[in-house]
């Protein structure tokens, strides 16, 4: 990184031409990946403003796949899908084979989070194709990661073992996707876990705690460790903590749900584990994670089922199903019955029969008034919790002057 700042600045009484704004970009790239979010963004609009005028379909290209990283991890999905849509277009159009898979990267991720799992799938195919042709343009573990994810959505962990394990037997797979993706390290915890594989989850562990202690000035990579071990050790304090550091709020969210999970296997701290996962859905909302938000919900009700006090009691939102959250959510978003049975696997008749249950809890009367008011259901049901400010993304700044 500090090579890649170096490269940003051009020599005196030089103007900022082709190399220097594809340094920025690449720079403004690798910041995005350890959440050196605002840094990156004043990189590409404030100190490049040549970047958005005319120049080669390539660089524009790799501009737009940068930001769609940026959105992407600010939980912006709508603007992360539409950047790196448009980025791939561009790409195609230069012929360009090794910047795809960014783009691919960010449309499979947002695609699972916000229940799409068709098109996740389908950039998941594409990932793989990638990975045996050598085009992963320097982020093979990232590539992996988002595969597994549309897979696992589909057919479960089991279905995914051999990915991951492929993934932690590989250093360079391993290091590429853990400082990259802070919610990588404690989901590949997870998934070791559920798989009663204890050398996955320990393997995970050691690494990401290795990788903080040889990147101490990198708050992502410090979080993503501390979130590791804490669901390692069911250390409730230990990932309450990660999630207080998260800049991530995808990972934050998750944070939050897995402290909330061990909290609610202990009846003593029911309530606790009930304001952890309010949390957790208030930060999934916030990410645009549709699947995670609605998986929440379900766990939220069966809390309250059980003895669990939700701080305002049973609310609309929350007397709908999994598959009813599911089909409300892409209703909203305009599709059709056909289209939302597609994502979710069930016929249109199933779909309809859905809705009316919907409309029904809801008190809404037509798509077109659900569609209009889902969005504000939710914000208006969500927890009311105070806000975080985003802190710088270094633990201490080693690069201050290149970042500006």
């Amino acid at each position: 990184m500090e090579l890649a700042a170096a490269a940003t600045e051009p020599a005196q009484g030089e103007r900022v031409g082709r190399p220097v704004l594809e340094a920025r970009i690449w720079y403004a790239t690798l910041l995005t990946r350890v959440r050196g979010l605002r840094p990156a963004e004043r990189l590409l609009l404030g100190e490049a403003p040549a970047a958005h005028g005319p120049h080669r379909p390539e660089v524009q290209a790799a501009l737009l796949l940068c930001e769609a990283e940026i959105h992407l991890a600010e939980g912006r999905l709508t603007e992360a899908a539409a950047a790196a849509e448009a980025g791939l277009r561009l790409a195609g159009q230069a012929g360009n084979r090794g910047l795809p898979p960014r783009g691919h990267v960010v449309l499979a991720v947002c695609s699972v989070r916000s229940l799409d799992l068709t098109t996740g799938l389908l950039y998941a195919n594409r990932l793989r194709d990638a990975a045996l042709l050598g085009q992963e343009n320097l982020m093979p573990g990232q590539c992996v990661w988002a595969a597994a994810q549309a897979l696992e959505a589909r057919d479960g962990m089991e279905s995914v073992a051999h990915l991951l394990k492929g993934i932690v037997h590989d250093d360079v797979l391993t290091r590429d996707l853990l400082v990259s993706q802070p919610a990588a390290a404690p989901w590949l915890v997870r998934a070791g876990q559920r798989l009663g594989d204890e050398e996955l989850t320990g393997r995970a562990v050691r690494t990401m705690s290795r990788l903080a202690l040889e990147n101490p000035g990198f708050r992502s990579i410090q979080a993503a460790a501390e979130h590791a071990v804490g669901l390692y050790e069911r250390d409730v304090a230990a990932l309450e903590a990660a999630a207080d550091r998260h800049l991530d709020p995808w990972a934050r969210a998750s944070a939050l749900e897995d402290a909330s999970r061990i909290c609610s296997t202990h009846q003593a701290e029911r309530d606790r584990a009930v304001d952890l996962l309010r949390r957790a859905a208030d930060a999934y909302l916030g990410a645009g994670a549709s699947r995670d938000l609605s998986r929440v919900q379900s766990r939220l009700r069966e809390l309250d089922d059980h003895g669990g006090r939700p701080a305002r009691g049973r609310t609309r939102v929350s007397r709908l199903t999994d598959t009813e959250f599911a089909v409300a959510e892409l209703v909203s978003q305009g599709l059709t019955n056909g289209r939302v049975g597609s994502q979710l696997y069930i016929s249109p008749h199933t779909v309809a029969f859905h809705l009316k249950k919907i409309f029904r809890k809801l008190d809404v009367t037509s798509r077109v008034e659900l569609a209009r008011s889902w969005n504000r259901i939710l914000v208006e049901e969500r927890g009311d919790f105070p806000g975080e400010t985003e802190p710088d993304f270094l633990v201490r700044p080693p690069m201050a002057r290149q970042a500006g």
